[in-house]
């Protein structure tokens, strides 16, 4: 069974030829993942650039990039490649999660990429305190970090607010389900 594609175009109609393209492009990734995998190809014009992301979820795993470029077209074939190096790059890892025989060397199909040594955790620990997501952006500006974590007074719950590449603020929030 092939991966399910969900293609959506920001304040635009995405071409019928563009969507069979993707559908050819992300069938590579078959071999990879289980039948439960979910590709999401969202389009957009940013600028005078064409803005792909491309995320692909698979037994709990989130695999996303984000390409721009000049056309669709190269933006799709830059986001396929940078998927299939987050695949090989994390392969040791990743083998129990991804289709059995993912790795065979017929399926790989390309010259051996060399993998990284295990990498190191470091762990740091701090006091969650509870505060809004207004003061702790305030609190990850001050610290000049791209992330923080805390508890929300609203809530309740841990969350972490981030700074993205548009310069504006992101938030994650547990999921009830």
């Amino acid at each position: 069974m092939a991966m399910k594609i969900t293609i959506t175009g920001r304040q635009m109609t995405v071409p019928e030829d563009f969507r069979e393209l993707c559908e050819k492009k992300l069938s590579k990734f078959d071999k990879f993942f289980k039948d439960d995998a979910v590709a999401y190809v969202t389009l957009s014009r940013k600028r005078s650039k064409e803005n792909l992301e491309l995320t692909i979820s698979s037994s709990g795993i989130l695999y996303r990039c984000e390409e721009e470029n000049a056309t669709f077209n190269s933006a799709l074939d830059e986001a396929v490649e940078a998927i299939e190096r987050q695949i090989r790059k994390n392969k040791t890892r990743l083998e129990k999660k991804l289709r059995e025989g993912a790795f065979v060397k017929e399926a790989m199909n390309s010259a051996a990429i060399e993998e990284e040594p295990e990498f190191q955790i470091r762990v740091k620990t701090f006091d969650l305190k509870p505060m809004t997501a207004e003061e702790a952006i305030l609190q990850m500006n001050l610290l000049g970090h791209e992330f923080f974590v805390f508890v929300n007074t609203d809530t309740g719950e841990t969350n972490v607010v981030y700074k993205r590449k548009d310069q504006n603020y992101g938030m994650i929030v547990p999921s009830k389900s």
